[in-house]
């Protein structure tokens, strides 16, 4: 599933959604003590979904450094318009879920 969102630059984003190895590799990724990091680990995971960038992929990040390219290319508008759609993909995952 791929979601385009676009950001308050007019920046075209692609989201992917995590699936289960994913989330695995990006918990090995940061490693026991910032994967218990809320706030470090909400910002990796919104990183870890974007997928393209106005159409130049972005590659799964395979450490911090990568994590940090990507926060670093969306900056804060990106990282705005990649929460506000993550927490619709959430929602409409558990609407799914509930059979509405």
């Amino acid at each position: 599933m791929s979601v385009i969102v676009e950001d308050r630059r007019g920046r075209q984003i692609a989201l992917r959604k995590l699936g289960v190895v994913e989330q695995l590799r990006l918990f090995k990724c940061l490693g026991a003590d910032l994967a218990e990091n809320k706030a470090y680990f909400g910002l990796a995971r919104l990183a870890a979904m974007v997928s393209a960038i106005d159409d130049v992929p972005v590659p799964f990040p395979a450490n911090e450094q990568g994590l940090e390219a990507i926060l670093d290319r969306l900056d804060e508008d990106g990282v705005e318009a990649v929460g506000l759609a993550a927490a619709e993909m959430v929602r409409t995952d558990v609407l799914a879920d509930a059979g509405n």
